[in-house]
């Protein structure tokens, strides 16, 4: 029996129960006006309840309407909605996902978390998004932070945030049965059922299930590259008392995954292609326990245990993860609003060594203490904030780190909100980093004399047990305004400069049987700079017609002789929807996007690979013949029958990502 199973008596076991539960149920957020869209409330930002508007940090809201006008199927696709967002599909069934710049396969300055709960994983300093899923159905919203959120959520939330929040369970009761086929979403289908458990306590369980048909190759060749997924998972919520609200919700899933792995030999021909099929399941259980003490005070604890276990052509990983978070929130002389906490992370890998990747040892545990304190000072009444706070951890990868910010909000009209902030973030190593060796390519022999033949050189990166921290020293001005009643605009233009960036040096030359192995030493040479700007646009043309636009701007400065080992993410980005519902049972949706040309490091290039640009349109019409049944039909990606968005930085080869429609079904009961 795998770890999952050992899990999964105990997670159904306890779910049984029905005793837990969540904070208040959201506000809902379809059919909001420009000015109550800056309004709805976010708990991310300062880890209380409070309006968008009053944010000092650049964020952005992905509503439960937006995501379903939008036509995504997966939740990186809905990401694409938020401004300064770089997403990038690698094949079926991977994603690139970064926030402004150094986007990769394993984006590692990214924190992405799903109700509390982190998916980074500690391998690879980054997310297997391929693992992550949700009923999107069930999702509440979105909140999308760019950059840092170190000071309150710790390492690795470096240039951006993201959290996805799932609806209470007391706003999903009755029946919800979705289902469709297409192109390349061939089947997919979801059930989900919430009911009264008692007087207090409500829950929900649902199933869901999806087979993504293969993409192509630019030469026509089909990649191989499908993808099926099992999901289910269960939410339960209760007021136990007029003080104390608890949660319990988790997941469980499988998937495969077919893809085609170009890896290095170290015999003729050197490299080869090879049909794969990688395999993964998992789960996860989060509970929660909030206690209010008063409108301006509360404290609550969060525990949550992850596992996974994946095996592809690469490699085989087992990983446990043991969480606990404890934070307090208190008023003090009516101008201070403290938050302070605690936190401890557990966890357990198992990596089975390949010839393509071998950790030393191949076991191993870690743990991570923190702490951290922020106080927002309301220095004029109603109209200046000064908000200052710092975050303590300790890892066992670089020891002692430190995540200060100072955040100043000035509001001089209701309709005005200008802020400036100044934030140091911290990247952690991964275990790959400092345990890790990676073959990723291989030269062939060359005649260095007449008769005389150099044997083959395998180039191996190789983990560094001295590979230290990255840090971001990151400047941020925004201002957002509804000038107008039916237009918001939302402005931030940011400089971020890093320090202990990641680069390779030059390691030892080793002589082995019949093929010498050149090493090279990951090191923190490199300090790059990146600046740039981010502006966000809704337009309420009518009532029944409304315009989203977003545009981004993305400069990247790197160190001389850098720019092979550095992703370049693309320079602008330029999105435009509109929402048309024209009748009450009617909803047409257009979302044209434009992404700027992009540079990806590549095994097989030493000088990188170039992603051109590309325009993509998407296209949604839906009809609710009668309450509760909506069909809706999609087309994604329709301006060109296929594109490349990103090239993997080893191990896949460029897949280009096809043109697609489905026809979708949504009946609730």
């Amino acid at each position: 029996m795998t770890r999952l199973g050992c899990w999964l008596p105990l997670v159904f076991a306890v779910f049984a129960q029905g005793v837990y539960a969540d904070a208040y149920p959201a506000d809902e957020l379809l059919d909001l006006s420009v000015e109550e869209l800056l309004n709805v409330k976010i708990t991310s930002v300062a880890k209380k309840a409070q309006a968008l508007n009053d944010a000092a940090a650049a964020v952005f809201v992905i509503t439960q309407e937006d995501i379903k006008r939008s036509g995504a199927t997966n939740i990186p696709d809905a990401l694409r909605l938020a401004p300064g967002m770089d997403v990038a599909k690698i094949d079926s069934s991977k994603w690139a996902v970064s926030s402004r710049g150094f986007n990769g396969r394993f984006a590692n300055k990214l924190l992405v978390l799903i109700d509390g709960r982190s998916t980074y994983t500690r391998t690879f300093s980054g997310v297997y998004w391929e693992m992550q899923d949700v009923m999107l159905e069930d999702v509440d919203r979105i909140e999308v932070i760019r950059g840092p959120g170190g000071t309150l959520w710790g390492a690795n939330a470096v240039n951006g945030v993201i959290n996805i929040i799932t609806k209470h369970s007391t706003r999903t009761q009755g029946g919800l049965l979705s289902g469709g086929i297409g192109s390349e979403e061939q089947g997919f289908g979801a059930l989900r059922y919430g009911a009264k458990l008692d007087e207090r306590t409500s829950g929900r369980v649902y199933f869901k299930g999806f087979k993504r048909d293969q993409n192509h190759f630019a030469n026509g060749r089909p990649s191989a590259d499908g993808w099926e997924k099992f999901q289910g998972g269960f939410r339960v919520d209760s007021n136990v008392s007029m003080q104390d609200e608890v949660k319990l919700q988790g997941d469980i899933y499988h998937t495969n995954i077919d893809e085609i792995l170009s890896t290095p030999q170290l015999a003729a021909p050197y490299a080869t292609t090879f049909n794969d099929r990688a395999h993964a399941d998992g789960g996860n259980i989060v509970a929660k326990w909030q206690h209010t003490l008063s409108p301006t005070s509360d404290y609550s604890a969060q525990v949550y245990f992850d596992t996974y276990h994946r095996e592809d052509g690469f490699l085989a990983e087992w990983r446990d993860q043991l969480d606990f978070d404890f934070q307090h929130r208190f008023g003090w002389s009516d101008r201070h609003d403290v938050v302070w906490g605690v936190g401890y992370r557990y966890t357990m890998d198992d990596i089975d060594s390949t010839q393509y990747f071998q950790t030393t040892p191949e076991s191993r545990n870690d743990q991570w203490y923190s702490a951290f304190l922020q106080d927002e000072m309301m220095l004029v009444e109603e109209k200046l904030w000064f908000t200052l706070g710092s975050k303590l951890e300790h890892n066992d990868y670089s020891g002692f780190e430190y995540q200060p910010s100072a955040r100043l909000l000035w509001a001089p009209h209701h309709q005005h909100r200008l802020w400036a902030a100044v934030s140091r973030a911290v990247r952690t190593p991964s275990r790959g980093e400092h345990n890790g060796k990676v073959f990723f390519r291989t030269f062939p022999p060359q005649t260095i004399a007449p008769g005389l033949t150099s044997p083959p050189v395998a180039l191996y990166t190789i983990g560094n047990a001295e590979f230290k921290a990255e840090h971001l020293l990151a400047y941020e001005i925004g201002y957002r305004t509804t000038m107008i009643d039916a237009l918001s605009l939302d402005m931030t233009a940011f400089y971020n400069d890093y320090d202990n960036f990641r680069s390779v040096m030059l390691g030892d030359l080793i002589t082995r049987n019949g093929y010498l192995e050149q090493q090279l030493v990951l090191s923190n040479a490199f300090s790059p700079k990146t600046y740039g700007f981010e502006l966000a646009a809704v337009w309420q043309m009518l009532d029944w017609w409304r315009w989203d636009a977003n545009y981004s701007y993305l400069a990247t400065d790197l160190d001389p002789g850098s720019s092979p080992l550095i992703p370049v993410s693309p320079q602008q980005r330029i999105s435009m929807r509109g929402l048309v519902s024209p009748r009450e049972d009617t909803d047409l949706d257009v979302w044209l996007r434009y992404v700027d040309s992009a540079m990806t490091i590549s095994a097989d290039n030493a000088n990188g690979e170039r992603i051109d640009s590309y325009v993509t349109l998407d296209l949604r019409a839906a009809w609710r013949p009668v309450p509760g049944l909506e069909l809706s039909l999609v087309g994604q990606n329709l301006i060109s029958s296929k594109h490349l968005e990103f090239v993997q930085e080893n191990l896949t080869l460029p897949t280009l990502v096809d043109r697609g429609m489905y026809a979708k079904m949504v009946w609730e009961f």
